[in-house]
């Protein structure tokens, strides 16, 4: 309420109320609740909707994939994985026969050796002069040779000089003894001095062997890998105290490197999905974006209990100048390819590929969760999961072949959380 006055103080018969002062604003605050409530209308289905969403369970996802075989040769669809170290199947630690100072090296590392090929040599002086000396034994007991050759010839002839007179009774029996004593000495020394003559020639060889031994040959044709002694070290066949770097007296490594292979180990759980000459893909740790064929050369006879592994050796079938022994390798076991041929006259001269495998369909095992007696695989699709049973195939690492249930580009939820339902929402982690 409002009063006006004109009139000077204390005239109170001017004064008056203004009754429309208080009805100007009254729809205000009318005016402000519809508003609000208009907007809490509007956002209601918004918010509605983030809460439900913030609550629904985050999950994992990943797509499913189809695999095309190729014909007439390897799959390409992996059975196994494994890691290792490639080797060669041919290599040895080249030591010495006999210990000594090293007195040439005819290697380096990467050298390229022959069979045969002398490519360290050990010094041998004193065995030169030992060698010498068999000689002038050999040649000394020649010389012996002959004179007891030449008094032998002269005994025989005394001797049958006195067995004439003995019948001509001109000389005595004591003379003929003598002279038959004296023959057969003779002819004893004869055959010591051949016999020592013998000796001497076996201690040439002897010592021509030692000298053999003190060059080292290479054992196959291959290329030194390591280089393990130098000039002027003192060698032994059976190593040098304090002198680790060569074991049991190897002075080189020497591999065959047109045969290399990966060695490495699966454990005993794989081992079944192994069969033998099995294609396998090669990738060097070095070298990513290359794959070497492989096949699969040995399975171990026997396995590491403790570590419950077994040693595979796997061939590398087109090696290059980047394989090289001692670098870490992974292996991917293939599964074989699959050719048909049909017969025909000519004993399956006719015979032909037939046509690849259909597409193999792909899912990562954790997608796949056994409820009951089904397998099922949770399927998103609008922000909602969805609830398929499949019917599985063969394990391949850590894929599984989908044989029906979802088709290939199918988003399926990894390690699916308890709380899913049929068509309820789901959060996809990264998004």
């Amino acid at each position: 309420m409002t009063i006006h006055t004109d009139s000077p103080a204390g005239d109170l018969s001017r004064l008056r109320i203004d009754r429309d002062a208080g009805r100007r604003h009254r729809w205000l605050p009318w005016a402000i609740l519809l508003v609000l409530a208009a907007a809490g209308a509007a956002v209601y289905p918004t918010a509605r909707a983030y809460v439900a969403e913030r609550r629904a369970p985050e999950v994992e996802t990943a797509r499913v994939t189809q695999v095309i075989t190729t014909p007439g040769g390897s799959t390409a669809l992996p059975v196994l994985v494994a890691s290792g170290y490639v080797v060669a199947r041919r290599s040895s630690d080249v030591g010495v026969k006999m210990g000594g100072r090293l007195a040439r090296l005819k290697f380096e590392e990467g050298t390229r050796v022959r069979k045969g090929e002398v490519i360290a040599e050990i010094e041998h002086a004193d065995v030169d002069a030992q060698l010498e000396a068999s000689r002038r034994a050999v040649a000394e007991g020649e010389a012996q040779l002959g004179q007891a050759i030449a008094a032998r010839d002269e005994d025989l002839r005394n001797l049958e000089r006195q067995r004439a007179l003995m019948k001509d009774g001109i000389t005595t029996t004591a003379s003929l003894t003598a002279a038959e004593s004296s023959a057969a000495v003779s002819a004893a020394r004869v055959k010591s001095a051949e016999a020592a003559i013998e000796s001497a020639r076996a201690r040439v060889h002897v010592t021509e062997e030692a000298i053999e031994n003190s060059n080292v040959r290479a054992p196959f044709d291959g290329v030194v890998i390591k280089k393990r002694a130098e000039v002027g070290e003192t060698v032994s066949p059976f190593g040098v105290q304090g002198q680790a770097s060569r074991e049991g007296g190897a002075i080189a490594t020497i591999a065959d490197l047109a045969e290399l292979e990966v060695q490495t180990e699966v454990s005993e759980n794989g081992v079944a999905k192994l069969t033998p000459a099995m294609p396998a893909g090669v990738k060097l740790q070095a070298y990513q974006d290359q794959t070497y064929k492989g096949r699969l050369r040995q399975i171990f006879p026997s396995a590491d209990r403790a570590k419950a592994i077994v040693e595979v050796r796997v061939s590398i079938l087109n090696p290059d100048g980047h394989v090289k022994p001692e670098m870490t390798a992974s292996v991917t076991f293939q599964e074989p390819g699959t050719e048909k041929g049909r017969s025909g006259d000519g004993a399956g001269a006719d015979a032909q590929p037939t046509a690849t495998r259909p597409p193999v369909v792909l899912a990562p095992k954790r997608a796949v969760t056994p409820q009951g007696n089904d397998s099922v695989i949770w399927v998103v699709s609008g922000g909602t999961s969805i609830r398929r049973v499949v019917t599985l195939g063969a394990e391949r690492i850590d894929q599984v072949e989908i044989k029906s249930g979802v088709v290939p580009g199918e988003v399926v939820v990894l390690n699916p959380p308890a709380g899913l339902t049929d068509k309820g929402l789901v959060r996809v982690k990264g998004t």
